[in-house]
Parts: C-alpha cells; structure tokens; sequence
C-alpha cells in the first residue's frame, strides 16, 4: 500500500512540508510507503482547454511536473494535496497542475481515497481546503477527514512546530487514510468492486 503526498510549495522545507511529513510518518508507521512530490520553482502550464489529452490519459504538454504525478498516481492507493494559503487561496501553482492532472489523468485518481492539507499564518484556510476538496469531489474519491479541518498554522516551520492541535490532526489524517486504505485492499480482496457511475446525461444550463 502507498500514499503519495503532494507539496504545493514551491520550498521544499516550508510549512506545508512539515505538515505533510507528520501526515507520511503516522502512514508509515501504519504500514503504509509513502512519497513526497515536490512540485519545486519551475512554471507549470495552466489548462488550456483543447482537449488534447482525451483518451490518452496524459497531457500533451510534457514540460512540467503534469504527467510525471499522472504516471505515480495510477500505482499510489492514496492522495494528500497540501498547498500554503496565498491571499486565502491555495497556490495558483498546485491549482494549474492539479486542473491539469484530474482533467487529463482522473481515471489513475478515481474510487482512491484522498485528502487535503493547506498551511497559513492566519486566514483563508477553510477557503484554501473548499478549493481543493472540490477535485477529490468530482473524481469520486472518498474524502479523508481527521478531528479537525486539516490545516496548521504559522508563518515559519519552527511555528508551526508550536501549533500541537494542528500537528495532532495531521497524524489523526494519517491514522484515518491508513485504515481506509487497508479497508478497501481488504475489500477488493473479498471481491468488491467499485460502483459504476452513471454518465449519461451531460448538460448545460441554457438548454
């Protein structure tokens, strides 16, 4: 079983790092490998809607991180998507990969459970968490919840080192994945398979 985390900072060993490795150290010590995607200082595309990516199951600009998180999520059993609140929204960087990712890539995310972790100094958490549970949402992905809204706060690491509450419900996250986790292998083991959605109908709202 593996997990795979994504930091939407551009630091690698900002706040939203150390949340995400309070959250991967609670799954390993459950049994479960994960991994840590640093999305890094390089540009990521926006979508540009030309639905290039239809059936293929990849982007088809190949410069940026997109397809290499496409690739590992079709062999990972689970999601965590941190981002830091910037003006009381996740990073416009985490939000191009990810409109990206689950337009071209959905099917490596779909029936997987996931969750969210966002990282501020002080506002726009709850906002910041709305945004991105929105993608699990639309993907059919069963959304891990904790004992509180997964966030941290602090301006800097050794801050958020302070922030016990916040740092208690990264590791209740990760104990709730963990055992979500093992309760679907085990069902599968058992033959359940995941439903079938409907897809039938597709309309707009001026017809």
């Amino acid at each position: 079983m593996k997990a795979l985390l994504l930091n939407g900072r551009t630091r690698k060993n900002g706040c939203t790092c150390l949340a995400l490795s309070e959250v991967a150290k609670t799954l390993n010590a459950e049994g479960v490998e994960t991994e840590i995607i640093q999305m890094g200082g390089d540009p990521v595309r926006d979508c540009i809607g030309c639905n290039g990516c239809a059936g293929k199951g990849q982007c088809v600009f190949g410069d940026d991180k997109v397809n290499e998180v496409i690739a590992k999520a079709r062999e990972a059993d689970g999601f965590v998507f941190g981002s830091p609140v910037y003006y009381a929204h996740p990073s416009g960087q985490v939000l191009s990969l990810l409109d990206r990712v689950f337009y071209a890539g959905a099917e490596a995310f779909l029936h997987k459970p996931a969750a969210v972790v966002v990282t501020a100094r002080r506002a726009g958490t709850t906002a910041s968490l709305d945004v991105l549970n929105k993608y699990l949402l639309n993907a059919e992905m069963p959304v891990v919840s904790s004992t509180y809204w997964n966030m941290v706060f602090g301006p800097a690491p050794e801050l958020v080192e302070q922030d016990k509450e916040g740092l208690q419900t990264m590791r209740n996250l990760g104990r709730n994945m963990a055992w979500l986790i093992g309760c679907i292998e085990a069902g599968h083991q058992q033959g359940r398979t995941p439903p079938q959605a409907e897809r039938a109908h597709w309309t707009n709202f001026n017809r």
